[in-house]
């Protein structure tokens, strides 16, 4: 169960191999210059929102995203290793296709590769590690990571939340049976 605190979530920057469709994985691809643009475009929509603890994953791409929006911030960064992207074993590299939906339905599971379940279970307990901290956090993390706070809040926000685009995420509370979700960008509202 996601700990019913309030917190912010950012996917990491833009690398070559998300315009490329690769299976990153925990591959450790560094950002490109529009991935770290993209940083330095989601600052605005992270000031004045009392952001205590920054919390990233360790692979680069999370981590520099996480030091863009930190020396912004003014926060140093806690590293929690089970905020990694999934392991797609032998996968990791290749271009996704009919394997990456059989895995997700927990149907194939590439050689050396993580279970879909066991990386739901693996990521939801990163985010609740991260939750441990002082609040309100933000997680800079990556796309399937944010599938295990899908699940746990009930609303999805698509196929992959987009890289550098912070998404807030308060608790069910008296007035409220489930948990909202705000998109902070121009037109998105609130859901849930």
């Amino acid at each position: 169960m996601l700990k019913h605190r309030p917190f912010y979530y950012v996917r990491h920057g833009q690398t070559d191999w998300n315009l490329e469709h690769r299976a990153q994985g925990q591959q450790d691809v560094d950002l490109n210059d529009t991935g770290r643009t993209q940083a330095e475009a989601a600052v605005p929509r992270l000031l004045d929102k009392g952001i205590a603890t920054i919390c990233c994953s360790p692979l680069k791409r999370a981590r520099e995203t996480a030091s863009i929006l930190g020396k912004a911030l003014g926060l140093p960064t806690v590293i929690v290793e089970d905020l990694k992207e999934a392991n797609w074993g032998v996968r990791e590299g290749e271009y996704r296709g009919a394997w990456f939906s059989e895995w997700r339905s927990g149907a194939v599971t590439p050689a050396r590769a993580e279970p879909f379940d066991a990386f739901l279970l693996r990521a939801l307990q990163g985010v609740n590690t991260a939750l441990e901290c002082t609040g309100p956090v933000l997680i800079v993390a990556h796309g399937g990571v944010y599938w295990a706070v899908e699940k746990e809040t009930g609303i999805p926000l698509g196929d992959a939340v987009p890289n550098c685009t912070p998404v807030f995420h308060e608790p069910p509370s008296s007035g409220r049976l489930r948990w909202s979700v705000e998109v902070l960008q121009g037109s998105a509202g609130r859901c849930g």
